[in-house]
């Protein structure tokens, strides 16, 4: 089994600034992207940021509503990911889940699974 361990939510004022983190553990083959979702009371959750696995390049691909804001980062030996979030506004309070794409060894073979963690809520208000 795969836990992700997540920390680093909380309140913060506009304009201010947090970092999350996210540690993945298990009996992992091998992680092909982590990432961040978020939702906000009554609305869908969507895409932060992604990071992929170095094979694929190391790519990041973030939400336009956060681009120039947010940077995402991976210790790939700690298996764990990290949101640099700046500049917060109330548009960015949610739920924030860490996302995990992992290939793991079962018996039958090399299988693919999704994980998710249970979220931690950030909150920008004055």
């Amino acid at each position: 089994q795969v836990q992700l361990v997540e920390s680093g939510g909380g309140l913060v004022q506009p304009g201010g600034s947090l970092r999350l983190s996210c540690a993945a553990s298990g009996s992992i083959f091998s992680t092909n992207a982590m990432g961040w979702y978020r939702q906000a009371p009554g609305k869908q959750r969507e895409l932060v940021a992604v990071i992929r696995s170095v094979g694929s390049g190391g790519s990041t691909n973030y939400a336009a509503s956060v681009k120039d804001r947010v940077t995402i980062s991976r210790d790939y030996a700690k298996n764990t990911v990290y949101l640099q979030m700046n500049t917060l506004n109330p548009e960015d309070t949610a739920v924030y889940y860490c996302h995990a794409d992992v290939d793991l060894r079962r018996a039958w073979g090399i299988t693919n699974y999704i994980y998710w963690g249970q979220g931690t809520q950030v909150t920008v208000s004055s």
